[in-house]
C-alpha cells in the first residue's frame, strides 16, 4: 500500500494559532514542509452573515467548519494572499487554494490573482473553486445567489481562454470580454491544477470534475455508487480516474467539549480510503495539539504513524 500525500489544513485553526497571528500559520506551513507533508490546504469567505451559524456550534471547537455551524465573528483571513506569504517561506509545499468562490469575483480579476500566485509559488498552486453555502455572503456582496452554479461554470471557461493565447474573448451570460491581453500567463499553458467536491456528487459537479478536474476532494466520504459514477462518466470522456488526485481526510474524535482527539485513532482511517482509492489525506493539526510549537513534532509523527500504517 503506498503512503498518501499528506495535506495539512492551515485554516480551522483558531484554536491552536490566535486568529491575527496569520505569520504564525505561514510557520506552521514551514514545520509542514520540513517534516515532509506534501501540501497546505486553506479555505475561504470574504463575509459572514447572521445566519451563518444556524444550525449551532461544533461541540467542541477544533472540530471542522461546515455549512451553518460557523459563529459570524469565525476568522477567515484572504485565502490567496495568505498562500502567497506561504509560497515565500517554502520551496516544495504544495499551495491547495480550497474552497476558493469565483461568482463573487469577475473571472479576469480572480485568474490574475491565481496566475500571479502560480507564478510566486513556481507552479505548487492548486485550486479548488466552490459556489459554497452562505447566502448573505453573496447578498452583501451583491450576487444573485441562485445563480452561483452558472457563474461558477462560466468562470472556469473563462479562465481557460484567459490563460491560452491573447488576445482572449468570451461571451456568457453573466461574464464577457473581448481582445483582453491577461499577462503573464500561468506555470502551465492550462492553468494551475482544478480539484472540485462537495457534499454529493450532482450532474454539474460530475461535469466540472470531468471536463475541468485535476482532483476530487468531496466533503464527507462518497458512496460506492457515486465513485462507480464518476469512473464511469471519466472513462466515457476517455479520461482515466489515475488522472484524479483522490482526496481523503481524517475527524478526531473529542473525548469532551474542550480536549484534543487521540491522534492514532484518527489515522486508522486512512488504510480504508487508500484501499478505496484515494492518495491524498488532509490533517487538521488543531484537532490533536493546543501547542504551536508543538506542530512540528505532530507532523514528523503523522508522517512515520501512516507510513507504518500502510506498508
Amino acid at each position: 500500500m503506498t503512503p498518501p500525500k499528506l495535506i495539512l489544513i492551515l485554516s480551522e485553526n483558531w484554536t491552536l494559532v490566535p486568529p491575527r497571528d496569520l505569520r504564525g500559520l505561514v510557520r506552521l506551513a514551514v514545520d509542514a514542509e520540513d517534516a515532509g507533508f506534501d501540501a497546505v490546504m486553506v479555505s475561504e469567505h470574504v463575509v459572514l452573515g447572521r445566519s451563518s451559524g444556524s444550525a449551532g456550534s461544533p461541540d467542541n471547537p477544533r472540530d471542522y467548519a461546515m455549512p451553518d455551524n460557523q459563529d459570524p465573528r469565525t476568522p477567515w483571513p484572504s485565502s490567496l494572499l495568505l498562500l502567497a506569504a506561504v509560497a515565500a517561506a517554502t520551496e516544495r509545499l504544495r499551495l491547495v487554494a480550497g474552497a476558493v468562490i469565483p461568482p463573487l469575483r469577475h473571472p479576469l480579476l480572480l485568474a490574475k490573482e491565481l496566475t500571479t500566485l502560480d507564478l510566486l509559488s513556481e507552479g505548487r498552486l492548486v485550486v479548488q473553486p466552490t459556489v459554497s453555502w452562505h447566502r448573505d455572503e453573496y447578498e452583501a456582496l451583491g450576487v444573485p445567489y441562485e445563480e452561483r452554479g452558472a457563474r461558477l461554470d462560466e468562470h472556469l471557461a473563462a479562465w481557460q481562454r484567459a490563460w491560452a493565447e491573447s488576445p482572449a474573448s468570451f461571451e456568457g451570460r453573466h461574464y464577457r470580454f473581448t481582445d483582453v491581453f491577461l499577462e503573464p500567463k500561468p506555470v502551465q499553458a492550462e492553468g494551475p491544477p482544478l480539484w472540485f467536491g462537495g457534499t454529493r456528487l450532482h450532474d454539474r459537479l460530475l461535469r466540472r470534475l470531468v471536463v475541468y478536474g485535476s482532483g476530487f476532494n468531496p466533503l464527507g466520504r462518497p458512496t460506492s455508487d457515486d465513485l462507480l459514477r464518476l469512473r464511469s462518466a471519466m472513462a466515457e470522456a476517455g479520461r482515466s480516474m489515475d488522472e484524479l488526485e483522490m482526496v481523503g481526510g481524517t475527524r478526531g474524535a473529542f473525548p469532551d467539549a474542550l480536549g484534543v482527539a487521540d491522534l492514532g485513532e484518527a489515522l486508522e482511517a486512512i488504510p480504508p480510503q487508500i484501499e478505496a482509492g484515494f492518495t491524498s489525506i488532509c490533517i487538521k493539526p488543531s484537532q490533536f495539539t493546543d501547542d504551536p510549537s508543538a506542530v512540528g513534532a505532530l507532523c514528523r509523527d503523522i508522517v512515520a504513524r501512516v507510513s507504518a500504517l500502510t506498508n
